[in-house]
């Protein structure tokens, strides 16, 4: 059981006769502008995601550093 090209019809009829077409527009746009902010959301997580920050880089420095010093190899009594 599923809708006719003629229920369609009859539905967006009955939907601008109690909306009005100002207040249709003005929704699609709302919701326009809802999906279109929600996808560069999604695009920033994404390339937040593949970007190494900072701290991330100078903790790869940090693992190959040399330590200078010297070495007592007398035992401990």
């Amino acid at each position: 059981m599923g809708f006719g090209i003629t229920e369609l019809v009859i539905v967006l009829v009955i939907v601008i006769l109690l909306f009005g077409t100002k207040k249709l527009r003005s929704l699609g746009g709302d919701l326009g502008g809802a999906l279109k902010s929600f996808r560069g959301a999604m695009k920033d997580v994404d390339e937040l995601e593949h970007t190494e920050t900072k701290d991330d880089i100078q903790d790869k420095e940090s693992s190959g550093t040399i330590i200078e010093g010297e070495v007592d190899k007398t035992p401990d009594k």
